[in-house]
């Protein structure tokens, strides 16, 4: 029986545009190949640099290129080091979860609802403990949930922030892939001077490229450009100059279009899905991004069920600090036909 993966947060083949970014490709080489493929600054290709700046309307010196965003994540977890504490919305994406740890940080979870960060939650966790490093949040289509924090409570929690000195760490590599509604502000717009932002291009354009970018205060942008410097040496330059050039030719917005609607059939083919199959659980109803987040039954536990469950394979809620009933159901790599089929293999393990 071929498997039907449900775990794959990556765009499906039919969402890459290979062959536009295979003529961007020759296109910088031919016009810039000497810079691109030899060693640059650890901050990234500044042509790219100064395009993220104009749209976030920052000096490019705040803006650092990373070889995906989470690279970024790791030089900024080492710049932190051994024995701080970060806050962490619960559940939230695994890796940077390993990251923290592995780089001896303190986590403390803050807890959500379906509307994501609950502040009340947040206050409480910065009258408990000591001030930490950051607070890390993606506040839009968050992996692995699929909830967006609306603007009220974004804005209550950048209130939080700044009057205890809190530095927040936006992630936002779904924000743009967008099926419906209104977009709320992002945390940065609300708080310029005391949110990193961070973003990537994997989603919107290709994973494999490696591009993902972060704005710093400035200070900070400087001591991870150093550290990525050291790290390194360089990174991806003639990935950065392929995005560059599709974003000038104007490419980046039609195919994000072109995206969004093989995404938006998915979303819906999984959402029709769990209604028809899963009458006895509940999940997520994003408007946006790549991930649905079922929470079966009570007493129902989801390890259990993967293990039952025939060609088929999600992730279990509990690597993201979910409880024992959640599963992490990624609909972008699949096919609307193959989520059908997949939905009712895993209804038939529960």
């Amino acid at each position: 029986m071929e498997s039907i993966s449900l775990a794959r947060g990556v765009p499906a083949p039919e969402c890459l545009p290979e062959q536009e970014l295979a003529d961007c490709a020759r296109t910088v080489l031919a016009k810039d190949g000497k810079t691109i493929l030899s060693y640059g600054s650890g901050a990234g290709y500044m042509p790219l640099r100064e395009l993220i700046g104009e749209w976030f309307e920052v000096d490019p010196s705040r803006v650092v290129l990373t070889n995906g965003a989470l690279q970024g994540f790791v030089l900024l977890a080492q710049y932190f080091g051994r024995g701080q504490t970060v806050f962490v919305e619960t559940p939230t994406y695994d890796r940077p979860l390993k990251i923290l740890l592995e780089n001896g940080i303190n986590v403390v979870p803050v807890g959500m609802d379906e509307h994501g960060m609950i502040p009340a939650e947040l206050e409480d966790a910065l009258r408990r403990n000591e001030p930490p490093a950051f607070l890390y949040t993606i506040p839009t289509f968050q992996n692995p949930s699929g909830r967006t924090i609306p603007e009220e409570r974004r804005r209550r929690i950048v209130e939080l922030a700044q009057a205890d000195g809190l530095t927040i760490l936006e992630d936002d590599p779904y924000g743009r892939i967008r099926f419906e509604g209104e977009t709320p502000p992002a945390i940065f717009e609300l708080s310029r001077e005391t949110t990193i932002y961070t973003s990537s291009f994997s989603k919107t354009v290709a994973p494999g490229l490696r591009v993902g970018w972060y704005i710093f205060p400035a200070p900070l942008a400087a001591a991870v450009i150093e550290r990525a410097n050291a790290t390194y040496i360089t990174p991806v330059l003639l990935g950065q100059a392929v995005v560059h050039e599709f974003i000038r030719r104007g490419s980046f917005e039609p195919n994000l279009r072109r995206v969004i609607d093989l995404l938006r059939l998915r979303r819906d083919a999984m959402l029709a899905a769990l209604a028809r199959h899963f009458p006895g659980a509940t999940w997520s109803h994003p408007q946006g991004g790549y991930f649905i987040w079922l929470e079966l039954p009570q007493g129902t536990v989801a390890k259990d069920v993967l293990a039952r469950a025939e060609g088929v394979t999600a992730v279990l809620g509990t690597d993201f600090g979910g409880e024992d009933n959640t599963l992490r159901l990624a609909y972008s790599y699949v096919s609307p036909e193959e989520i059908e089929l997949g939905i009712e293999r895993l209804a038939a393990a529960v």
